[in-house]
């Protein structure tokens, strides 16, 4: 059986990490199983754990009031599905729905704080690994409300 520090190695969203910080980020990991419909966090529930998609689909959707639920992104097979773990309040901006069957990951939040407070390396290797997701979701976010909100040039 595959431990969970050689996985985490092997996905391109970890790689480059040494054995020893992956090792202390394995620790704080678990398996997940979520069928289609399942949900895997609701907003603004705390942010408790975040998640690396191993096989399978997440929609990330919000529900405006007096409108239908709103697909924001989709996410795949070696995608991370939530950051909001990193910052207070620590809660949850979307919800997070199970497209598919997924296999993922799970990472317990306050497991991985801790270590990244007693370990600063743990918390710079995590760092430059969320920013760049986060600002390549930002950037999403931005042409989709271009898209949405720009006039129609003729």
């Amino acid at each position: 059986m595959e431990m969970l520090d050689q996985i985490l190695l092997a996905q391109p969203f970890f790689s480059g990490l040494s054995p020893r910080i992956a090792a202390l980020i394995a620790s704080c990991a678990r398996n997940h199983v979520f069928h289609a419909g399942d949900y895997l966090f609701h907003e603004g529930t705390e942010a408790r754990t975040f998640y690396l998609i191993r096989e399978g689909e997440v929609a990330l959707e919000i529900d405006p009031p007096g409108h239908l639920t709103m697909v924001l992104n989709t996410l795949h097979e070696g995608d991370i599905v939530g950051a909001s773990w990193l910052v207070p309040p620590y809660r949850w901006n979307s919800d997070a729905r199970a497209a598919t069957r997924v296999r993922a990951l799970g990472f317990d939040a306050i497991c991985l704080r801790r270590k990244c407070e007693a370990d600063p390396d743990v918390g710079y290797a995590l760092m430059k690994r969320f920013v760049p997701l986060l600002v390549s979701r930002l950037q999403a976010a931005h042409l989709q409300l271009l898209d949405v909100y720009s006039p129609h040039r003729v």
